[in-house]
Order: structure tokens, then C-alpha cells, then sequence
């Protein structure tokens, strides 16, 4: 240990690579006695490299930042009925394909209610490796995981990460295939696993076409060579019981993202770039500034934002997973839609942007910053939280994100000229201090010295915008009241005039070197408990696992939250909204309610630190006409 840290902490980096090339995961170095269950990795040298935090001591090459413009994802394509190959049923495509030795269809149950509300758009996508991603100029082409836009071939039709945005609306039924055309474990650079399920993050699915994670009766994951078809009826929640039959338009939702959900191996699969933006439109939110609500028209001024941060071998320049950490990976370069710190050009109007933590463990607290006069203080507005559009703006000159979730906010680049001297550059900052995978430090970082993310550069005039200005009547210039639904119709559902059945606790802690809930490691083979259909229930989410973090997502349905740290959430709170996702952080107790419509069958509930997650924060419940009465499952 006397070596140069450094020297060591190399040294550590070729073992765990070298571990990885043989294909043995952190449960075998578990069983063999190579890696503690303090998170240690014991090296035949004798030396002890600690395999937690921001990945062992790898830090990537330094990288100048703004060089490359924001990409803007492309939207998938419609397709043909007859584009897809076999035709898609209800039914499960169970017949054997003889190239493959499996069924065509990785899907086992049949669509639930794909009868009720027939398909009217048809989409297709194939995941593969693309081996020429250039995330900066200064780094060597490399292979990333990703979606095509659903062609065959992809040297004229490449795979992209993120992957092609999901443009779908409600009242218009959508099947989505999924290809599976990942490369072998061969041939994946010591990390993946090409056994995929893709999760429409937050949308109200049946068990069928949720993606989620792994089931004690159906299978969820499917192989290479197999595809899978996702079917989204695309109606409002309730549409099958409180409000027949097109649902509460008040549970309307917008900006949602897709992801990988492999059972074990989530992390590593999003990091290596299964993931991508989803956008739903309806008559009110209708993507047109000239119609409905006048949000920011889609594309020009309505953009998806996905925010991940990577490490880069020092070495080689090639993208780094430490798959041996405990606590989380927090990398040292960001990207934004796939590229390292963009630029965007923007007009001197307002600006949508829905803005993802795509994690996989870092959560954010974004700021705008005039890194030319860094006294300023530049506010935006917060129109919705996790894709549902709050009951009143929020105007804030910051907002923290967890993993997972996801805010829209107004950005106003002709107020910022106005009234901010008309700089020519603004940054989206990261100010929120984080040094390992726990979570933040709580520390706030003075402005120009945190992560910058994206540079804003105005260009041009003022011109003309007729879209719709939060500012008159956001919060707190106007005071905020339970009933607020400035974007009505869609508000919030009231949660007074039902009593929940039952209250449910969960305690999320540490043990045996991996994360538990209630005690336990999550199993896919068994239900820990069964929620009761169309009722409302009682959660208490508790974290007693120290000095880590925890953004927690519950599947199916959102949820309200009443109390965090026993403290009412009040109107005027961004979490005062619908929420799918909630940051549990150190010591906190959260108190919520939620309701359980429409569907039945198995959904998970995890920490969506996805390396929290692999490694056993995770649990399945059920729904059925009968649910239990356990309180402590």
C-alpha cells in the first residue's frame, strides 16, 4: 500500500476488468470469497480496492466541454400493419422459430385489454450494439447499446442512445414491437446482458406490457432473436372502473421514458444505453402552442432531455461500469441525449423542456447559471412533476431531481434577455454535491463551480410567442389552494372522499452487504403481498439504511404524497402533485396513499438507484378481486 494511490487504485481497475471478462458476477465473487460484503474487492496481491462509489478510483479524461450541439432524438416512425413481419394478436406469438431454437414472441400472457381498445398505431424498434458512438470528438468510437428507428439493417438504420422518442397520443391505441438483436455476452465489452424487457416508465400498463422485472409465473425478459410486443391502450387511468370508459382525464400523463428493467443487470443495461423519452399528448396538453394550453409547440420548443453521467477508462477513452459497486456508480462525465456537455442554440422565446434523471445513481439539482455574471439568479418555471402537470407553475431559481424523475419546465430566453443584461450563454447547472453512489451530500455548490450540463446560447432577436406564460400565475406570486388546476381540466383527483383500506409499511435498509425491504432480498418467485382491485391504500416508505439514498418507484399507479418527515406536502410543492417516484433520503419517513385500478397481476416496487435495485431493493406484489391484510410484508 505504499504504491502512488493512483498506481493502486489502476491496478484495482485491471483486476475488476479482468474479472469481467470472464463473466463472473458480484453474487459468484460473493460465494468465492473474492469480494466482502463491506463492498471489498480481495485481489490475489494482497490488496484490497474498495469497489464502491464512483467506480474504484477511475477517472475519465478530462473533456472540453461545448463542442458538439444537443442532439434531439428522432421520432419513431409510424408503421405499417404488414412492416412488422408476423402479424400481432392478442395472444402471444408462441410459435417456434427454427433459427432460433425459441418462440418468435418473448411474451407468455395475452394483452389485457387490447379487445376493449384496438391498436391504431403500430411501432417498431430493434435494439443492437452500435460501435461507432462518439459521445465527443475527443474520445474514440465505441460501442453503445441502443433502439433503432425499427429498420433491418443497421448500417443505414443504426441504433441510437437514447433511443427514438415515443410520440403517442391518448384515445389512439399503440403496439410498440421490440426486436432483440443485442450482440452475444461475448461480445460485450465486459458488461450487459442481452436478455432485455423494456419498461414504459410510469404509464398505467397491464402486467403484460409493464416490462417490468421478473414474475413467478410469466416471462418477462426475452432473448436475441426474439421480439416482443408492448401494447398501450393508451386511456387515463380508471378507464376500466371509476371512469368508464375513456378514464380521468386528470390522470393524464406527459413526459414518461423507456428503459431496460433485466432483472440483476438493470443498471448496467441502462448505463450501456437502453433507455429513451416518451411523450403523450391529449386534446388539452395537444403538442401545438395554438391550441389547448399553448405549451411550447413540439418539436422546435418542446424538448426531451435525458441527463446520465458516465465514467471513460483513463486508458483507453472507452465507457467503464464497475459492476463490483455497492453503493451506485456516480460518473465523472455528463451527457445529455448521448452527447458530453452540448450546446443548443435557442430564439428569445419560451422553452419546453422535459427533463429525466436517467440515473443510473446521481441526483441532480439543476440551476440556471450566466456563467459570465454568476451573481445572477435566473428563474424557471416547474410545470410538472414526474409527467404530470402540477395544479399551479411553480416559479423556483432551482430544482432537484432524483433518478427517475422527470420535471417539465418553462424556460423563458426573452426574459432572461431582458432582465438579465441579454447574456449570449446560459449553462443548466448541476450545483447538488455528490461524491459516491450514497447520494448527495446536501452540500450546494457555488455557482460555476458544479456541473454544467448544457449551454443555452441565445441567438437573434426577440420574436414573436404566443405561448402560454406561467409567470402571472405561478406559485408564490399567487398563493396556491388544494383546489388550483390551472391547467384544467387535467388536475389532480381528489383523495378525501375514499378511505384507505389498509396501511402498509416498508422499511428500506442495508444487510448482508446488499439492500433490503422489510428484511428481505427481493425473490421473483414469490408475491410478498396482494393489494386489493379498486381500492386505496396507505404506504409509509422508511429509510433505515443510514446515510444512503433512496429514489423509490412504485409501478401501476401514482401515488400522493401526504407527509414526508411528518411535515403535510402542501399546495405550492413540487411533490404536492402526482408522483411515481419519491427521494427517500437519509433517515426520512415518507406517508402516501395510491389507488389500484383497472388491472390485475404482479407489479414490482424498488429503489431506483438501479444498482441498489440489482442488488436486491426490490419486491413484487399483486393484485387481485381479494388482497390481503398484511402490514409489515
Amino acid at each position: 500500500m505504499r504504491q502512488h494511490p493512483d498506481k493502486v487504485a489502476r491496478r484495482a481497475l485491471e483486476h475488476r476488468q479482468a474479472i469481467l471478462r470472464e463473466g463472473l458476477s458480484r453474487r459468484d465473487l460473493l460465494k468465492m470469497g473474492l469480494l466482502s460484503s463491506s463492498g471489498f474487492l480481495v485481489l490475489q496481491s494482497g490488496l484490497s480496492a474498495r469497489a464502491k462509489g464512483s467506480g474504484g478510483g477511475v477517472l475519465s479524461p478530462r473533456l472540453t466541454p461545448f463542442v458538439e450541439p444537443l442532439t434531439i432524438m428522432p421520432v419513431l416512425p409510424e408503421r405499417t400493419l404488414g412492416e412488422l413481419g408476423p402479424t400481432p394478436n392478442i395472444s402471444p406469438n408462441r410459435a417456434v422459430n427454427p433459427a432460433t431454437g425459441l418462440p418468435f414472441e418473448g411474451r407468455t400472457e395475452a394483452h389485457q385489454s387490447r379487445s376493449a381498445y384496438p391498436v391504431r398505431k403500430y411501432l417498431a424498434t430493434r435494439m443492437g450494439a452500435n460501435t461507432n458512438v462518439r459521445p465527443h470528438p475527443d474520445l474514440p468510437p465505441q460501442t453503445f447499446w441502443g433502439y433503432n428507428k425499427g429498420g433491418t439493417d443497421f448500417a443505414t438504420d443504426p441504433a441510437v442512445s437514447p433511443g427514438p422518442t415515443i410520440v403517442a397520443r391518448y384515445g389512439s391505441p399503440v403496439l410498440v414491437r421490440r426486436f432483440n438483436d443485442l450482440p452475444p455476452p461475448g461480445q460485450n465489452g465486459g458488461f450487459g446482458v442481452p436478455e432485455v424487457d423494456t419498461h414504459l416508465h410510469n404509464f398505467h400498463s397491464a402486467t403484460d406490457s409493464d416490462g417490468g422485472p421478473c414474475n413467478p409465473v410469466e416471462q418477462r425478459f426475452f432473448f436475441r432473436g426474439q421480439y416482443y410486443d408492448y401494447f398501450y391502450n393508451m386511456q387515463y387511468a380508471g378507464f376500466a372502473s371509476t371512469h368508464r370508459p375513456a378514464g380521468d382525464i386528470r390522470e393524464a400523463l406527459g413526459t414518461l421514458w423507456y428503459h431496460d428493467h433485466r432483472v440483476d443487470h438493470t443498471a448496467e443495461n441502462v448505463y450501456k444505453g437502453l433507455a429513451g423519452m416518451f411523450v403523450a399528448f391529449n386534446e388539452f396538453d395537444t403538442g401545438d402552442e395554438t391550441t389547448g394550453l399553448r405549451l411550447p409547440g413540439f418539436p422546435d420548443f418542446d424538448i426531451p432531455i435525458m441527463l446520465s453521467d458516465k465514467l471513460f477508462d483513463p486508458t483507453t477513452g472507452l465507457l467503464y461500469f464497475d459492476t463490483f459497486g455497492l453503493d451506485g456508480l456516480v460518473g465523472d462525465t455528463f451527457l445529455v441525449n448521448g452527447t458530453v456537455q452540448p450546446f443548443l442554440e435557442v430564439t428569445k422565446r419560451r422553452y419546453r423542456l422535459r427533463i429525466c434523471d436517467g440515473g443510473p445513481s446521481r441526483f441532480y439539482q439543476l440551476f440556471l447559471t450566466n456563467p459570465d455574471n454568476l451573481g445572477q439568479s435566473i428563474p424557471v418555471w416547474v410545470i410538472s412533476s414526474d409527467g404530470n402537470l402540477l395544479p399551479r407553475p411553480v416559479q423556483a431559481t432551482s430544482f432537484r431531481l432524483g433518478v427517475a424523475e422527470r420535471n417539465d419546465v418553462i424556460v423563458d430566453f426573452a426574459k432572461i434577455a431582458e432582465r438579465f443584461g441579454n447574456p449570449s450563454r446560459i449553462w443548466l447547472e448541476n450545483r447538488l454535491e455528490q461524491v459516491n453512489g450514497r447520494g448527495p451530500t446536501g452540500k450546494i455548490l457555488p455557482p460555476g463551480q458544479g456541473n454544467a450540463l448544457i449551454e443555452f446560447r441565445l441567438v437573434g432577436s426577440k420574436v414573436v410567442d404566443t405561448s402560454f406564460d406561467p409567470e402571472p400565475v405561478s406559485f408564490p406570486n399567487v398563493p396556491a389552494a388544494p383546489d388550483d388546476h390551472v391547467f384544467g381540466p387535467i388536475g389532480l383527483p381528489p383523495i378525501d372522499n375514499e378511505t384507505p383500506r389498509l396501511t402498509r409499511s416498508f422499511r428500506f435498509e442495508r444487510g448482508n452487504g446488499q439492500w433490503q425491504i422489510n428484511g428481505q432480498f427481493m425473490a421473483c418467485t414469490d408475491f410478498r403481498f396482494t393489494v386489493q382491485q379498486n381500492t386505496m391504500e396507505r404506504w409509509i416508505l422508511k429509510n433505515n439504511s443510514g446515510s444512503w439514498q433512496h429514489p423509490v418507484h412504485i409501478h401501476l399507479e401514482e401515488f400522493r404524497i401526504l407527509r414526508h418527515n411528518g411535515q403535510p406536502v402542501l399546495p405550492g410543492s413540487v411533490e404536492y402533485g402526482r408522483k411515481d417516484t419519491v427521494k427517500l433520503g437519509a433517515g426520512d419517513e415518507v406517508e402516501l396513499v395510491m389507488r389500484f385500478r383497472d388491472y390485475k397481476g404482479a407489479y414490482p416496487m424498488h429503489c431506483h438507484n438501479t444498482v441498489h435495485e440489482d442488488h436486491a431493493m426490490m419486491l413484487l406484489w399483486n393484485v387481485d378481486e381479494v388482497g390481503d391484510n398484511k402490514n409489515e410484508p
